[in-house]
């Protein structure tokens, strides 16, 4: 006897090419269960974390702008953190300071502590065409410059319009947020950006080409540079961080992180994470991460 199955309801494809975890009805769950409705993910966690104590200033909630902020529909968490201290934060009433919310794009800052001892360390020229060490990428990418990829400064046929329901982005399967059309087989997420074509990859927009495909490159080129796997290279940003609760990473089936959005962790460890960069890489017990001067040039850029 065979038994028969369904699509999972979360991740099957209903409508505007959406599966129905991001369609209004259920995209706040699907955001505040980011980390559990990804098909595959992985967990960090730091052995010792910073301490955050709290000192309010109740005049940071009586700002007009922050007001009108904390009362859209939308709001999860606010946090507002300096050194080591918690000047204020508030939660929405199905929300928590230990919940984990996605960060999506903002993780791709963890891709300027690596590229940045990458490149300070020798092992990366931005310079160079990424075909230099990715040789087996397609036309999208192969003749452009690690700098051109880092800058969204690159012209190719992948496309993230997300008000387009046929976008490239959305038809993404290899990240595990969706399943791929039936009976067609589930790709990786770095054969599916092999795939990504191109011709001239010069960008004569005059303003970016933001594709978060860019940075998964980015972090594939980190990973065969320096030899090591884009987890270790995570671990050390956690532990540098003192994150207290769990680094949640969204990943493809073959276990390698999505670093161009696919992270999730609390409001409070994620201001953890951002005392990084106002430190300039500077992290607890003496570890440090990526490079002051990278982290400088990038803010005066």
């Amino acid at each position: 006897m065979t038994l028969s199955s369904i699509a999972n309801p979360d991740l099957a494809i209903l409508y505007d090419n959406q599966p129905r975890w991001n369609l209004p009805d259920h995209r706040r769950r699907g955001f505040h269960n980011f980390h559990t409705t990804a098909r595959y993910a992985m967990s960090l966690r730091a052995p010792r974390s910073l301490p955050l104590r709290k000192q309010i200033d109740w005049t940071i909630g009586d700002r007009p702008d922050v007001a009108r902020f904390l009362a859209m529909p939308h709001f999860s968490a606010f946090v507002v953190v300096r050194d080591q201290r918690i000047l204020y934060e508030r939660y929405a009433p199905d929300f928590g300071p230990d919940r984990p919310h996605p960060i999506m794009s903002i993780t791709k800052t963890t891709l300027n502590l690596m590229l940045g001892r990458a490149v300070a360390d020798g092992l990366v020229n931005l310079d160079d065409q990424v075909r230099k060490y990715i040789p087996e990428i397609g036309t999208g990418y192969a003749e452009a410059t690690i700098k051109a990829v880092a800058d969204m400064n690159i012209a190719n046929d992948f496309t993230e319009d997300y008000t387009n329901a046929d976008t490239t982005a959305r038809r993404r399967d290899s990240i595990g947020l969706r399943l791929p059309p039936e009976g067609q087989k589930e790709e990786t997420d770095r054969s599916f950006i092999c795939g990504i074509t191109g011709g001239d990859l010069t960008n004569h927009t005059g303003h970016a080409l933001y594709k978060s495909t860019n940075s998964d490159v980015l972090g594939w080129i980190i990973e065969r540079a320096s030899g090591r796997a884009l987890r270790d290279w995570l671990i050390e940003i956690v532990e540098a961080a003192g994150l207290e609760g769990c680094f949640h990473i969204t990943c493809d089936r073959e276990g390698v992180p999505l670093v161009g959005g696919g992270a999730c962790l609390s409001a409070r460890d994620l201001a953890r994470y951002g005392l990084l960069f106002a430190r300039k890489g500077e992290g607890i017990d003496g570890r440090r991460v990526g490079d002051a001067a990278f982290i400088e040039d990038t803010r005066r850029n």
